[in-house]
């Protein structure tokens, strides 16, 4: 995303101090707060941090904030999928609407808190389709394709997803802030 700019990227491996950030907020937003203001307590240095979910419409937006966990706290993506697809049973296609939604947050010296989000919508199929991807990507089909995420080449996928969205949202707030730096 940065590169040709004079900007470094560190992931949290450059940085032992930082142990595993929990995501215990009720909100998508919540836990991408959190985490970059941990990370940015822990190493002083300017930090982005990100929680994703997947809404579905018919479920009232769950799984959502819990979708990671959504069939236990230990639970497999697998198992996810399973428990999403049971809730889902008979539900007609027109009632199947979700998107996936990733909220990004960049903490920076000076009180600097910035949220970007990025949303693809889509539906949630039936059955899973398709080998690639993780989590929820074989049961989300993207609206105006007939691939589910986990059926797409990744550099479809990463064009067109939620994360991507986000991620072009964010970067022209990060020019900016390193610009004035």
């Amino acid at each position: 995303m940065l590169s040709g700019t004079d900007i470094e990227v560190l992931t949290l491996d450059a940085f032992p101090q930082v142990k595993d950030l929990v995501e215990d907020q009720d909100t998508l937003e919540g836990n991408a707060l959190k985490k970059a203001r941990e990370v940015f307590r822990l190493t002083s240095l300017p930090s982005l941090a990100d929680d994703t979910g997947l809404e579905v419409h018919y479920l009232y937006g769950e799984p959502g904030v819990y979708s990671a966990r959504y069939a236990g706290p230990n639970a497999s993506y697998a198992d996810n999928v399973k428990r999403l697809l049971k809730a889902m049973k008979g539900v007609p296609p027109r009632r199947r609407g979700a998107r996936f939604r990733s909220v990004l947050a960049f903490v920076a010296p000076n009180n600097i808190e910035k949220l970007v989000e990025g949303i693809c919508c889509g539906v949630i199929t039936e059955e899973p389709r398709g080998g690639s991807g993780f989590g929820y990507d074989p049961i989300f089909l993207p609206a105006g394709y007939q691939q589910t995420f986990a059926e797409m080449g990744m550099e479809l996928k990463n064009a067109l997803s939620h994360r991507a969205k986000a991620l072009q949202l964010m970067e022209s707030l990060l020019l900016e802030y390193f610009r004035s730096q």
